[in-house]
């Protein structure tokens, strides 16, 4: 079995810790019998949990992107986000990439805290809110809340060190709790060493390559993207939903147009798939879908991965 690398925690650089690399539901999800999740349960493939990272320029301040319904799992497996003795934590703030709920309904298991930052766009935070999934009105009768306006296309100063700038996701899928804005309802983040000047791209959630984001892909050293599902029509082969990969807002992997034969042309030092649906055979170390990814020189993210720029 696989086993993540080990970075060296007296760097001063950038370093990205994936929590969860599964999608929604993580892997095996617990309603689900397909051949991914039946080899997960007989321990012939690796758990994971739901999609989210932590980024960090100094190893004392960590900054979630995304905050998964498993976060309090993801935050005891891994020592650099315990608390200290005073009942403060590392965690500094959440990042989001949209208002999904396996993307958001982790900020209402941080309820504990004393305040909470987080980092949102307008319309994400208008879904968040009372006219919407009501998410962020509930936590706030619990903790303070305060909210950081992220635009699309602006710099943003996270830490000393590290800055981040959202970009757009043309998506044609919609929150279930859709409050009504449509820029700025679906991002990925491009975050920045500005000592050393490395990048990372984080992108869970794609559902086409568009000329723009290819822009914000290019020259990043490390690029962290949406691996959702091998093909298209994936879930509709195992009679598991009635929608493809694309309809649900996820680029597959497969295909002419398929992130597989569209990312090499990309210059990316290094390219790791997040955000896997537990159907999907990447998953399984000895699939022939994941011998495809080696050859190519991609990888499948596991939770506990570091990625250091």
């Amino acid at each position: 079995m696989a086993t993540a690398r080990i970075v060296d925690e007296r760097s001063a650089d950038v370093l990205l810790r994936v929590l969860g690399s599964a999608a929604g539901g993580g892997s095996p999800q617990w309603n689900c019998t397909c051949p991914v999740c039946a080899a997960v349960r007989s321990r012939a493939g690796l758990a994971r949990t739901q999609s989210s990272v932590a980024v960090s320029a100094d190893r004392r301040r960590w900054f979630l992107i995304n905050a998964s319904p498993d976060v309090r799992t993801q935050i005891e497996a891994f020592p650099g986000l315990h608390p200290h003795d005073d009942r403060t934590t590392p965690l500094e703030a959440v990042l989001l990439t949209d208002a999904e709920l396996d993307h958001t309904l982790g900020l209402l298991l941080l309820r504990e805290a004393r305040a909470l930052r987080l980092y949102a766009t307008p319309a994400v935070r208008k879904t968040l809110s009372a006219d919407g999934s009501g998410i962020l009105s509930t936590l706030e009768r619990y903790c303070p809340v305060e909210w950081r306006a992220v635009i699309p296309g602006d710099e943003l100063a996270l830490a000393d060190g590290l800055s981040c700038r959202a970009f757009d996701v043309p998506s044609s899928k919609r929150a279930r709790f859709e409050a009504g804005l449509e820029h700025g309802r679906v991002v990925g983040y491009r975050l920045t060493d500005e000592r050393s000047g490395g990048t990372l791209v984080y992108l869970p959630g794609v559902q086409s390559l568009t000329p723009a984001l290819r822009v914000e892909i290019e020259d990043s050293e490390c690029l962290l993207i949406d691996g959702t599902c091998w093909r298209d029509d994936e879930l509709v082969r195992l009679g598991l939903a009635g929608r493809t990969s694309r309809e649900m807002g996820h680029l597959p992997i497969e295909g002419q147009d398929g992130s597989l034969a569209q990312l090499p042309s990309l210059r990316v030092g290094r390219t790791i798939f997040v955000h896997m649906n537990n159907t999907n055979p990447i998953l399984l170390e000895d699939a022939p879908e994941r011998r495809i990814l080696d050859e190519k020189g991609m990888e499948v993210a596991m939770d506990g991965l570091e990625v250091q720029v």
